[in-house]
């Protein structure tokens, strides 16, 4: 079998999300089925594109099930070709840059996960249970120029990719990219929060105090567990000027401490921990909406 452009995304689709099946030799009624099981239509129909443009033959889509087929010749094809697609027994094909840009992905747009928390957590992921087919992917994206780590869970068979770092994501997105679409609008989101680092303070004390207040509304965060007001950043500096200008209009106590993610990376967080304190900020209006009715929710439990 060829390996061009629809052979390889249907490979990949069939094994990450997708399954190459026949019944048990115990059983009298024969059936070979290969398929895409996926909640998108977008990802479903792309399947069932590749698989007809390769194979010449339509697989029929469920609207937020699957996309599936019985061939029994295609069956034979598939496995004596590339072997089992069981989750914990496929293995990434040898292919050329441009191919191995696609069969990554469709596996991310099936396995993969994108997170954003702003300044915090801002990463790609992916888990799975098959630790060659793993080491596999992460090699092919080290030829991509993409670095990459991966962890296994303590408590369960399953490893996990995170990719993560401006540059990385910026390889990623321009090298490998998403169809799912709320993955990809969600890797723009990631983009677009690495754009500021240093926060401009102005220098009049009219606009400063108009920035800090600006600061206040939009990046407080209220904790729901005990009502320690937060905000966060990647730059020490920006939490340590906020702190200087927050003492000298409000009179304020606040802590700036340095933090790690799961994943190690760092990040910086003030803290105001008075009661009073944070009190002050919201009976003056000074907290966005979201961040007061947590407070107000949080004192109703007292």
């Amino acid at each position: 079998m060829k390996l061009d452009e629809n052979l390889v995304a249907v490979h990949a689709y069939l094994c990450a999300d997708g399954y190459v099946v026949k019944n048990p030799e115990t059983q009298k009624h024969k059936y070979y089925r290969m398929g895409l099981r996926n909640t998108n239509l977008i990802l479903l129909e792309d399947f069932q594109k590749r698989f007809e443009g390769y194979f010449m033959i339509k697989p029929r889509i469920v609207v937020g099930q699957r996309c599936e087929i019985g061939s029994k010749e295609i069956y034979k094809k598939l496995t004596d070709n590339f072997g089992s697609f069981y989750s914990w027994e496929w293995k990434m094909p040898e292919l050329n840059e441009e191919l191995s840009k696609l069969w990554l992905r469709v596996f991310f747009d099936c396995e993969g996960w994108v997170t954003c928390r702003s300044h915090q957590n801002r990463m790609i992921g992916a888990d799975c249970v098959n630790e060659v087919g793993i080491d596999q992917v992460m090699r092919a994206l080290r030829i991509l120029g993409i670095t990459a780590k991966v962890k296994k869970r303590n408590t369960r068979n399953i490893f996990s990719i995170f990719i993560f770092g401006k540059e990385n994501l910026i390889k990623f997105k321009e090298k490998i990219g998403f169809l799912h679409p709320s993955k990809k609008e969600k890797l723009e989101t990631i983009l677009k929060d690495f754009v500021i680092y240093e926060w401009d303070f102005p220098s009049k004390n009219e606009e400063l105090s108009k920035f800090t207040r600006y600061l206040l509304k939009l990046k407080s965060k209220i904790k729901k567990s005990n009502g320690i007001l937060r905000i966060i950043s990647n730059r020490e500096a920006n939490l340590l000027r906020l702190q200087k200008e927050l003492k000298k209009l409000f009179d304020l106590d606040s802590r700036v401490n340095k933090r790690r993610n799961g994943i190690g990376t760092v990040y910086f967080e003030l803290n105001i921990n008075k009661r009073v304190q944070v009190k002050y900020l919201i009976d003056n209006n000074l907290i966005n909406d979201i961040e007061k009715e947590k407070w107000m929710t949080l004192q109703l439990k007292k």
